[in-house]
C-alpha cells in the first residue's frame, strides 16, 4: 500500500493571464513518518511534438514528512515563452504534477490547458507571432488524469505489470469542444496523461 495518498488538488487563479504563476493547492496524507523527502515537480508540456519543449517549471522537497494530513501550495512562474515552438503556443496542452520518493515516481497528477486570445478579433484572426500578453490560460481543473505508480518506500522499485494504469486513449474530446484539439493530441499525450479513475476523491 502507498504510504503517500494525494486528497486533493485545487487549482488557483484560473483562468487568468499565460504569464501569471501556475498555483496548486495540495492536500496529502501520510500513512506513517517518512524519513526522506518527497520531491514535487510542476512540468509545462511545451509541445505535442516532443518531449525536448518540456519545461519544469518548478521542484520543491518536502520533508522529513510525519504521518497525518497536510497541505501546501505550490506556485511556480509561467513557461519561458522563447522555449515555446510558435505553432503550439495557441491550443492545447498539457501541465502536469508529479511527485517522487527516493527517486522512484509514485503519482503523476495532468491537466489539459487551453491557451486562447481574450479579444475575439484576435481569436478570429492570430498573429503569425503569438501575443503571449493577450493570451489566457485555461487549466481543466475539473478533470485531472491520474496515475499511480507501485514503488519500494525501502527504496527499491517493484516491476509493474505491462500496461498498468495505462490507458492508450484518453476521452479528449469530453474536456474542450473537439474544434480547438488538434487529432494528434490524443494520441501524443496518452503516454503522458496515464489516466487511473480510481481516484475518486479528485
Amino acid at each position: 500500500m502507498a504510504k503517500v495518498q494525494v486528497l486533493n488538488v485545487a487549482v488557483l487563479d484560473n483562468p487568468s493571464p499565460f504569464g501569471n504563476p501556475f498555483q496548486f493547492e495540495i492536500t496529502f496524507e501520510c500513512m506513517e513518518d517518512l524519513p526522506e523527502d518527497l520531491e514535487w515537480k510542476i512540468i509545462y508540456v511545451g509541445s505535442a511534438e516532443s518531449e525536448e519543449y518540456d519545461q519544469v517549471l518548478d521542484s520543491v522537497l518536502v520533508g522529513p514528512v510525519p504521518a497525518g494530513r497536510h497541505m501546501f501550495v505550490f506556485q511556480a512562474d509561467a513557461p519561458n515563452t522563447g522555449l515555446i515552438p510558435e505553432s503550439d503556443a495557441v491550443g492545447v496542452t498539457v501541465v502536469l504534477i508529479t511527485c517522487t520518493y527516493q527517486g522512484q515516481e509514485f503519482i503523476r497528477i495532468g491537466y489539459y490547458v487551453n491557451n486562447e486570445y481574450t479579444d475575439p478579433e484576435q481569436r478570429e484572426n492570430p498573429p503569425l507571432k503569438p501575443d503571449y500578453a493577450t493570451l489566457q490560460r485555461n487549466i481543466l481543473a475539473s478533470n485531472p488524469r491520474v496515475t499511480r505508480f507501485h514503488i519500494n518506500w525501502e527504496g527499491v522499485a517493484d516491476k509493474m505489470e505491462d500496461g498498468e494504469n495505462v490507458d492508450p486513449s484518453p476521452n479528449v474530446g469530453d474536456m474542450f469542444p473537439p474544434s480547438c484539439i488538434p487529432a494528434k493530441l490524443g494520441g501524443i499525450f496518452a503516454g503522458r496523461l496515464m489516466p487511473d479513475n480510481s481516484m475518486d476523491c479528485m
